[in-house]
């Protein structure tokens, strides 16, 4: 079939207008823009208008562009090509690996094409399929190693029919090109299967069986774990002001969380920010395997400084290698930063496209993308009874801090996890400065329900009898409300907060969390009959400097059983001398 042409007509920063000149395209179709020089654009059809004038959105650097320039359309859907050598790759949002890139040169030039997956190396190919065999898409062909992973080599899950297996290739080394399998339909259409093929990013995978998330996911951060969890296969958003820890503690749950699999869409995110990401993770060791981090990462970098079309390309291609993932039996955690600078390029293109604006300029559908984004999350539960799943967690950064932004309230209404930043906390140097208050979580909890919400309605008492504080001062409440709010300031003090410099209490699992909480329960629960303000606070800090003591050993530590003992008897305890400390 002949491919449709056309010509630039209209430029407007990455807003490209094309009359077609030959055949007739799709809304999303790829397409290429030929320059004076030779290279080739590569953009997307965002706009089908009557006659034959088309829209493209172009993701490269749009300079030098002339109407008139030849525009060649692929007749196919931006896609992404899934296989094997994904994990441990640097990419921007349309699968160039970066590493590849930088050798050729220094700065990103634009036009330039790299394979996106390795086609040399060869892997060691495991047939799971014998000759005769009736297959469909989705049907595993055989696996081969990769990382820490075996690897399932799928029929593309594109094919919906019945195929049967006429050739199958026999265990040894193939590049992701070679040819694996050749399968035949009831036409007698033969086709001819490689380890690797291609998904279009803004068609979700369809689920085998969707399940809903209901299993906790630890991710070491002691708040989320207790008091607003996220399941695998959950969605959770994480806004907050510039500055309040959203990388930090992005980077400690790609670190930390129990998922098999982390992908790090950097959507947008400043590129310091960024080139740290590249930087630090292939120099740190994964605390569950020993191995580096990146065997069980994929990174895809789309900066601030890049065009700001490739921004929404980066997000689907970050999902659909999920998907991809999560179709291997593995649960996998999407990590995106900044889901707010995806919107505003959003904004900038529908702006130009001169649509009717939303609130705050946001196209009038940005719910619905939004929604769409986070909706290809959750619980698969695969045709060999595994069970795979994909959580995403989306930063979002509204001006100023204000939730009541149109991307923040969107987000929240299509995630089932809100953790929201303080600036206050965020100033008192208190990691992760999440609000005690305000965040909440639909998941269920590594604690039990009504232990949450005992913890829950401490932190709201503490913070009224604050509020009473400040207005009254010390003397103008009982010393039994006043052991109330120190009890609430040990639990935010010890518990809450985290040290995200120190290996020990920057993590803590699941038993560990269990054996704190009961420690802070009996501190909590402990009948204090002291009389006088002083006496209380000496009491409190007493107990608040052994647990945080308690907080830096290890479990393996010889000293470990005697601080837990010591904190035990000083609950106890009413009066302190220096040896107490």
């Amino acid at each position: 079939m002949q491919k449709a042409k056309g010509k630039v007509l209209s430029v407007n920063e990455s807003l490209v207008g094309v009359e077609t000149t030959q055949g007739a395209v799709m809304n999303g179709e790829v397409a290429y823009i030929v320059l004076e020089d030779g290279k080739r654009l590569k953009s997307e059809v965002i706009d089908v208008k009557s006659g034959q004038m088309v829209y493209l959105q172009v993701f490269e650097d749009t300079s030098w562009m002339r109407v008139g320039d030849l525009v060649e359309f692929s007749g196919l859907p931006l896609a992404v090509k899934l296989g094997p050598g994904i994990l441990g790759s640097v990419t921007d949002g349309l699968q160039n690996p970066l590493y590849e890139l930088a050798k050729t040169e220094w700065f990103l030039e634009r036009g330039i094409v790299v394979e996106p997956l390795d086609n040399i190396t060869k892997w060691e190919f495991t047939p799971k399929v014998t000759i005769g065999d009736t297959v469909t898409g989705g049907d595993v062909l055989g696996t081969v190693p990769e990382k820490i992973f075996e690897h399932k080599i799928f029929v593309p899950f594109s094919l919906s029919s019945n195929f049967k297996i006429i050739e199958i290739a026999e265990k040894g080394a193939y590049t992701i090109d070679d040819p694996i399998a050749k399968i035949k339909d009831d036409s007698g259409t033969i086709k001819e299967l490689t380890m690797a093929f291609e998904w279009p990013v803004k068609v979700a995978m369809p689920f085998n069986e969707r399940s809903v998330p209901e299993k906790p996911l630890p991710t070491g951060i002691r708040i989320l774990d207790s008091l607003f969890p996220i399941a695998y296969g959950g969605t959770a958003c994480n806004p907050g002001p510039f500055g309040a820890g959203k990388t930090v503690l992005q980077h400690s749950l790609a670190r930390h969380s129990q998922a098999d699999i982390v992908i790090i869409a950097a959507c947008g995110e400043r590129a310091g920010e960024a080139v740290e990401v590249f930087k630090d993770f292939p120099e740190l060791i994964d605390p569950r395997t020993g191995k580096s981090l990146m065997d069980r990462t994929y990174i895809v970098g789309n900066t601030s400084s890049m065009p700001v079309a490739a921004r929404e390309a980066s997000v689907y291609l970050a999902t659909t290698v999920g998907e991809y993932y999560r179709k291997q039996g593995l649960n996998v955690l999407i990590l995106a930063d900044s889901t707010s600078r995806w919107a505003q390029a959003l904004r900038e293109t529908s702006g130009r496209k001169e649509e009717i604006p939303g609130p705050e300029a946001f196209p009038m559908y940005i719910s619905t993308l939004i929604s769409a984004f986070y909706d290809r999350a959750g619980v698969d539960i695969l045709k060999d009874g595994a069970v795979g799943s994909l959580s995403i967690i989306g930063t979002v950064s509204p001006a100023g801090g204000n939730f009541d932004e149109p991307v923040t309230q969107a987000t929240l209404l299509s995630t089932g996890s809100f953790w929201g930043l303080s600036r206050a906390l965020s100033d008192a140097r208190k990691y992760p400065a999440i609000d005690r208050i305000d965040s909440n979580s639909k998941y269920p909890s590594l604690l039990k329900e009504e232990e949450v919400t005992y913890l829950l309605e401490l932190l709201r008492d503490g913070k009224s009898i604050a509020s009473n504080i400040l207005l009254m001062g010390e003397k103008g409440i009982t010393d039994e409300t006043y052991i109330r709010y120190q009890k609430s300031e040990l639990l935010d003090a010890v518990f809450l907060q985290q040290n995200s410099f120190n290996d020990i209490d920057g993590v803590t699992n699941p038993e560990r969390l269990r054996l704190m909480f009961d420690m802070v329960f009996a501190i909590i629960e402990a009948s204090i009959d002291l009389k006088g303000k002083e006496e209380i606070r000496t009491h409190f800090n007493f107990l608040r400097q052994a647990f945080l003591d308690w907080n830096y050993m290890s479990v393996n530590d010889e000293n470990f059983e005697k601080q837990h003992t010591k904190l035990i008897n000083l609950v106890k305890q009413r009066t302190y001398a220096k040896e107490d400390l």
